[in-house]
């Protein structure tokens, strides 16, 4: 335990659309003071195009966002307070590879790459990948050794070596310029700590684990030979990957000279290793053994803990992984997820705010800045209405009915070349109807999800809820409730994956000697739990069998 009466920890989360920061107090779990940056050249769709599933990100608004964050966060703290910041942490989006060259400078960085969207951050989102990920799957099927098996035996194009296959074949300049191929959350780490040695960085046994194939009992990842008798392009990047990963309990470095010259803070602050953003989300969130953390965000990444002797060897099929001390170093942490979530209802916006978007600037009626005053405010308050209204929806099991698919599927079963449906559609279908029907179809995918864990023999006993849809949306959270017949209880946390980095700093300063007992000391408690509405659920029970149906159709027909 650290003997000095204050100690302060900074939780870093890269999510898809912004850096968030928090200052907190690694005694009280008191957020002191916090700090957002939403990524420019990401807002501007620059380097993306959704019609060919292209999501890239420039480091640039990473490391923009970085410096600004911190700068902004810390400039109003009183000297007392920054002399006692222990340590950082951080979490990013994942899989969100990078190509590196040798010295862990992302070719993005280069003038040569500095527009060439292969040379970016492959979000996680980005399904360029699937041919590439097929055909790892029925490579794997050649080797006598299942490589695939924790990871769900089923290998995804929003992973790492899809991805890497992809891009060395797509871009001969790419494929010679780059060195290794570096996860985001393993190279904000290595950025804090001015890292300049490639061999040197400490990759993390999150984003290993569950994204890469590595494998305690492979001895690390799987062997050369089975990723050069793939492609012989991926021979120079596996073998710039160390066998050694670390859990984020473990010290990264010591935060640079240069950062902390601009940050006003010690080189003796700790930086921890990285992980995924759901995972240290979990650990905001107040995981327990075998309840779901339900990170409800653009997707949603479903997190369960379990212990390691209670498995007893226990492999779950079609999901995104099991890997021992991915969210709690002693516990194997169980990954799924959907690959599109909010982003249902934020394209469905999207789609019906077009006429807007078209003609309200055109308007002969209203000036430039009014019309833009009122298009985002009429944006910001569309699917608050449309919760307001499908709430006070009466519910019949022949009301329009969706599938979920609208960005492939991550689980149960990763295919990211399955589409989305709506059925039932007639003359009297409204934007509330169809609304509801798509809602409905994110929750009845988490059923989904929640079933092939039980199925595989791993109880779930309740569902948390974390995320910006499970703080904003009570109505989402209550159907929820409804569809899969369990409570889902909210956490307070407003941001519980910046919380969850900071529940790590606070373990990697030795202020507490287990990242679950930082989790039981910082953690803020539940605001509110949902319960099923008996009712309902009987008629959701007869829907989600339609929806199922539904389902083996779009599977069968692809």
């Amino acid at each position: 335990m650290s003997s000095a009466k204050q100690d302060y920890v900074i939780g870093i989360d890269f999510g898809t659309s912004s850096v968030r920061a928090i200052l907190v107090d690694a005694h009280s779990g008191k957020e002191e003071t916090a700090s957002e940056f939403f990524y420019p050249r990401w807002r501007e769709a620059r380097f993306c195009d959704a019609s060919k599933n292209q999501f890239r990100q420039h480091p640039l608004d990473h490391i923009e966002g970085l410096e600004h964050i911190l700068k902004e966060m810390l400039g109003g703290v009183p000297p007392e307070i920054k002399k006692n910041i222990r340590s950082i942490s951080v979490d990013t989006t994942g899989s969100t590879p990078i190509a590196v060259d040798e010295n862990g400078i992302p070719l993005a960085l280069h003038d040569q790459f500095k527009d060439n969207p292969n040379a970016m951050f492959f979000l996680w989102k980005d399904h360029s990948a699937i041919n590439e990920a097929e055909e790892i799957n029925l490579h794997a099927e050649k080797y006598e050794v299942n490589y695939l098996k924790n990871a769900g035996g089923i290998y995804s194009s929003e992973w790492f070596w899809a991805k890497l296959l992809y891009v060395l074949r797509k871009d001969s300049k790419i494929k010679e310029a780059c060195h290794s191929w570096v996860e985001h959350c393993d190279w904000i780490p290595f950025l804090l700590t001015g890292g300049n040695d490639l061999s040197k960085i400490k990759r993390s046994v999150c984003a290993a684990g569950h994204k890469a194939l590595w494998a305690e009992e492979f001895g690390g990842f799987p062997p050369i030979s089975f990723f050069s008798e793939l492609d012989p392009r991926l021979k120079k990047v596996r073998n710039s990957l160390p066998e050694k990963t670390y859990t984020s309990v473990e010290v990264a470095g010591r935060l640079s000279e240069g950062w902390a010259k601009k940050l006003g803070l010690s080189t003796e602050v700790l930086v921890g290793v990285g992980a995924l953003d759901a995972h240290m989300g979990a650990v905001g969130g107040q995981i327990e053994p075998y309840y779901m953390s339900k990170v409800m965000g653009t997707s949603t990444c479903d997190m369960i803990v379990a212990p390691e002797a209670e498995l007893e060897g226990t492999l779950v099929q079609g999901i995104c992984g099991q890997v021992k001390g991915s969210i709690i170093p002693e516990m194997i942490g169980m990954e799924a997820g959907q690959s599109a979530f909010g982003d249902i209802y934020s394209w469905f916006r999207d789609i019906i705010s077009w006429p807007l978007e078209r003609f309200l600037h055109q308007s002969d009626s209203l000036k430039p800045e009014l019309a833009g005053k009122l298009l985002k405010e009429i944006r910001a308050n569309i699917l608050l209405e449309l919760n307001k209204e499908i709430s006070e929806m009466p519910l019949d099991v022949n009301d329009e009915l969706a599938v979920d698919w609208l960005n492939g599927r991550r689980t149960p079963d990763a295919n990211q070349n399955l589409t989305g449906l709506i059925q039932g559609l007639t003359l009297g279908s409204t934007t509330p109807r169809i609304y509801r029907s798509l809602v409905e179809a994110t929750c009845f995918g988490s059923r989904k999800i929640i079933e092939r864990f039980i199925e595989e023999g791993i109880p779930v006993k309740g569902l948390i809820g974390v995320g910006g849809v499970a703080k904003k949306s009570p109505v989402i959270n209550q159907m929820m409730a409804d569809i899969t017949g369990m409570p889902i209880k909210i956490h307070q946390s407003e941001q519980t994956c910046a919380l969850g980095a900071s529940m790590f700093a606070a373990t990697l300063a030795r202020v507490y000697p287990t990242v679950s007992e930082a989790m039981e000391k910082m953690g803020p408690g539940f605001e509110k739990e949902f319960y099923p509405d008996a009712e309902k659920h009987k008629i959701y029970n007869i829907r989600y069998e339609k929806y199922k149906d539904l389902c083996n159709f779009i599977d069968e027909n692809k």
